[in-house]
């Protein structure tokens, strides 16, 4: 949906089980209609699509696409955005690191992504001429760091988006459409944080990359990189900004120096567990006003009460478990209180190594995409916050067009979290809506 004159917000579909187009489909049909009445009656709604490779090749089969574009003017919908980091199955399978196969080395990657491009540049609406793409971040660190050396990783991976922005080229010059592919960091990714992104960019991306460019499409020096930059940004997620404890500002002003765009920002928040070595029970906030003052309207949900607060080490194990599944990872970054951060691959692992008295252990943030509509969970706290920083930075500085909120969990959340999906995803519009500053959604309908 368009909350301003050039800024739209979603929600991502890989919520929704569907490794085919017909599952696909089903879901958009049921979803579809329903979240839109909900949250935009009167004006068009926008959809963040997630196709897996598969069902990207069975869509455009036969007259699928133009029965899909049909559905998509009947229930009022639209598409601006699409995901493209998971490959395959998403949902009620061990995803875990496989989330990342096929890497960016590989031509099955490239080829998807190519694929997704050309889709989306069909589906783009009239009048809208930019569309966003958020992909992997590049491979999963710990495949590299187990034996495996990284720069022939990265001049692999330079390779195909080279590829892939040579396509994107040839899609503006033949429908007008700007598609970009955004990076997408996150904790364990070769590409997890501001400095590996720049890193990238720097001395991989554009050191090479540029020439390659130039070598297959004609370009220029300047040219090539040129291009490399419009076609080839991030994803800002602000659940993985958090776990990094890096701060929307910073991110972006990295990003900006390096002129990196940011392509997309997805809306999603992690756990946060604060740390207590004090030796007396559970310390347990309930019914704290949460410090949201300069924002008064965003207690949307008045019959839900904060809890949270600081935990002891001992009972982690116990007041996690609800969290420990085995569909994806979920990574923890532990804050010492000197500020090192010790880093944890999934949540069993982290649970194993509990930190002990004297460690200086502070904080962990969990990856675990949790409902941005609340600012805790039983007894932990959420990293909320960052999505507040985010927005408020935009409303200085609309540094990007596209928001998709993600949370993905659903099936996976303990049982006291979930609920009817459509009103899940209804309250989550309603808490972002009344989260983002006035002079940010000030705008007409698409």
């Amino acid at each position: 949906m368009r909350i301003g004159p050039d800024i739209h917000l979603t929600y991502c579909t890989n919520i929704h089980p569907g490794d085919d187009w017909a599952q696909v489909q089903s879901s958009l049909a049921e979803y579809g209609p329903r979240v839109k009445q909900r949250v935009s009656p009167d004006a068009p709604f926008g959809i963040g699509l997630r196709l897996s490779n598969k069902a990207s090749e069975e869509l455009l089969v036969g007259d699928r696409m133009q029965a899909f574009r049909a559905q998509l003017a009947r229930d009022g919908l639209y598409v601006f955005t699409m995901n493209g980091f998971p490959y395959g199955s998403f949902h009620r399978t061990a995803v875990k690191e496989l989330v990342h196969a096929p890497d960016w080395q590989t031509a099955e990657r490239g080829d998807y992504t190519i694929r997704l491009a050309r889709i989306l540049a069909t589906l783009l609406p009239d009048g809208m001429t930019e569309g966003s793409i958020s992909t992997s971040p590049l491979s999963y660190k710990p495949w590299i760091n187990n034996g495996g050396e990284v720069s022939p990783v990265y001049r692999a991976s330079v390779a195909q988006l080279v590829r892939v922005t040579q396509a994107l080229i040839e899609i503006e010059r033949e429908t007008g459409k700007l598609i970009h592919v955004d990076l997408e960091p996150e904790p364990d990714g070769l590409l997890e944080t501001a400095d590996e992104v720049c890193a990238f960019f720097r001395d991989h991306l554009l050191a090479y990359g540029t020439q390659c460019l130039g070598d297959v499409a004609g370009l220029s020096e300047e040219d090539s990189r040129q291009a490399l930059l419009r076609h080839i940004g991030v994803c800002l997620d602000t659940c993985h900004l958090a776990l990094e404890y890096e701060t929307p500002r910073d991110f972006v002003a990295k990003m900006q120096d390096m002129d990196i765009r940011v392509g997309k920002v997805q809306i999603s928040s992690a756990l946060q567990v604060l740390l207590d070595k004090d030796p007396t029970d559970l310390v347990s906030l309930v019914n704290e006003v949460p410090d949201d003052s300069h924002r008064p309207h965003l207690n949307v949900f008045p019959h839900r009460h904060k809890v949270g607060g600081r935990v002891k080490v001992q009972d982690l194990s116990r007041i996690l478990a609800p969290y420990v599944e085995s569909t994806y990872l979920h990574q923890v970054i532990q804050r010492n209180a000197d500020g090192i951060l010790v880093r944890y691959r999934d949540l069993p692992e982290a649970l194993e190594g509990l930190p002990v008295d004297g460690s200086g252990a502070r904080e962990w943030r969990v990856h675990f995409h949790v409902p941005v509509f609340t600012d805790s969970c039983g007894a932990f706290s959420t990293t909320r916050q960052t999505i507040l920083d985010t927005f408020d930075l935009l409303a200085e500085d609309p540094f990007t067009q596209h928001l998709e909120i993600e949370t993905y969990t659903w099936e996976v959340l303990p049982p006291e979290l979930k609920a009817d999906l459509t009103e899940s995803i209804a309250r989550e519009f309603a808490w972002t809506l009344s989260a983002i500053p006035q002079s940010l959604s000030k705008g007409g309908t698409l």
